[in-house]
């Protein structure tokens, strides 16, 4: 055998996408819960489970691990919240309806 594993480039993408499963299910299953919870759906329901999903994928290192996590998560789903906001308010003026105009003689 040469020592070359043929499986060991599928190993650390697998990995990857189980961990990214992992926060996946738990983000979306927060999300969900919280937009019944709370009644309503807005921006703080995804930047609170942002926070809630860094804080339970973390809650083995510790306590202090676990809310600096939460802290990071809420934080970049926040900036993902206000970049999609901004974007879609910039880009809602060119959707606005025009009034046509007549011609003088009409």
């Amino acid at each position: 055998s040469s020592g070359i594993n043929a499986e060991w480039p599928l190993r650390p993408g697998g990995v990857l996408g189980g961990n990214f499963a992992v926060w996946g299910l738990t983000f979306s299953s927060t999300e969900c819960l919280l937009i019944w919870g709370r009644g309503k759906e807005d921006s703080w329901n995804s930047i609170a489970s942002g926070a809630i999903t860094g804080g339970v994928l973390s809650m083995r290192s510790g306590v202090q691990t676990m809310l600096v996590s939460a802290a990071i998560g809420g934080t970049l789903l926040a900036l993902i919240e206000g970049i999609g906001l901004v974007i879609s308010r910039t880009s809602a003026d060119q959707f606005k309806p025009v009034m046509p105009t007549l011609p003088e003689n009409f």
